[in-house]
């Protein structure tokens, strides 16, 4: 199983309700992959983060190994899904690893 986590911050410029909605937003558009890329096993945004955290928002997902993971990352439809984060967001962390 391969465990692919990435974190984000909000942008500066947006307000914090504007922050909250377009989590709102991310967490659909990520979260309805699910339903049309198969390789994903399971997958959760949350934003509700405690203050010991270090991000705004954090995607947690699943895959069956690292081809799956590929196959997500290079899928239409995970590109099309990201393109709003990139006007929302900031500040991307990823940490891939295999769960033993």
């Amino acid at each position: 199983m391969v465990k692919h986590i990435v974190v984000w911050d909000f942008k500066d410029e947006f307000s914090r309700e504007e922050n909250l909605k377009n989590a709102e937003i991310i967490k659909k558009n990520l979260e309805s992959l699910i339903s049309i890329i198969p390789e994903i096993v399971s997958l959760e945004v949350n934003y509700n983060m405690l203050s010991t955290s270090n991000g705004d928002i954090v995607l947690v997902s699943e895959f069956n190994n690292e081809e799956d993971l590929n196959i997500y990352s290079e899928h239409p439809e995970h590109k099309k899904a990201g393109e709003f984060n990139k006007i929302a967001l900031k500040n991307r962390r990823c940490f891939d690893f295999i769960v033993k």
